[in-house]
């Protein structure tokens, strides 16, 4: 399953972030969290038993201009096709992660950058969960030069390609390179892995998959 290590504190200064994914051999202990983060700044994503710590800055605000609501990614290179669901924040301020009773949903932090706005958007996804492999269980082979697809709610399809793949600690998240600012339209993927921990009950590492629009 997907799950992220870390703790969102909102503050009016840029959070820091850490992302872990953890899996579990029972599910409802696993799950995908993030970190919290400020009240001018994109908060985290946080998962049912994985957590995730990065830093994120304020989201846009809504004056019209906006791109449209994501509803789908498709990245074929993988074979990972999904509807999106809106992730927001838990009382403890940890972003949210799809349930991991459905390992194959994605979710998008809705708190950030829409896919094709000015900024880093942010897709979560399990690597596994309930027995199951999860919707990113084949992130880190994706390759520089790979597709990834979102769709809005109007049907506008978006394309993205892809540039890097990394696998972090998650106690070395990059949390600027993923929720930090940027002047380019971008989009992040995020799941768990490496090894994984049975002690803990997670995955030790992250994967990240960073693409701009094409």
């Amino acid at each position: 399953m997907l799950i992220v290590a870390g703790a969102l504190v909102v503050v009016v200064a840029v959070a820091a972030f850490a992302l872990g994914l953890v899996h579990s051999a029972k599910p409802e202990n696993t799950a995908l969290t993030s970190p919290s983060v400020p009240t001018t700044s994109r908060p985290v994503a946080a998962a049912p038993t994985t957590s995730v710590a990065q830093q994120a800055p304020a989201p846009p605000a809504d004056n019209g201009s906006r791109a449209g609501l994501p509803v789908r990614v498709d990245v074929d290179a993988i074979n990972a096709h999904s509807s999106l669901v809106q992730l927001g924040l838990n009382a403890d301020k940890t972003v949210q992660v799809p349930p991991v009773s459905q390992p194959l949903q994605a979710g998008w932090y809705k708190f950030g950058v829409r896919p094709g706005e000015v900024g880093k958007a942010v897709i979560l996804g399990h690597v596994d969960g309930g027995g199951q492999l999860g919707i990113f269980n084949k992130l880190n082979q994706l390759k520089a030069g790979d597709a990834v697809k979102v769709t809005d709610q109007s049907g506008q399809v978006l394309n993205f390609m892809v540039r890097q793949v990394q696998q972090v600690p998650k106690a070395q998240f990059p949390t600027q390179a993923v929720y930090g600012p940027s002047t380019q339209r971008e989009l992040r993927l995020i799941t768990c892995g490496g090894s994984f921990d049975k002690a803990s009950g997670n995955y030790v590492d992250n994967i990240i998959v960073s693409a701009v629009l094409a």
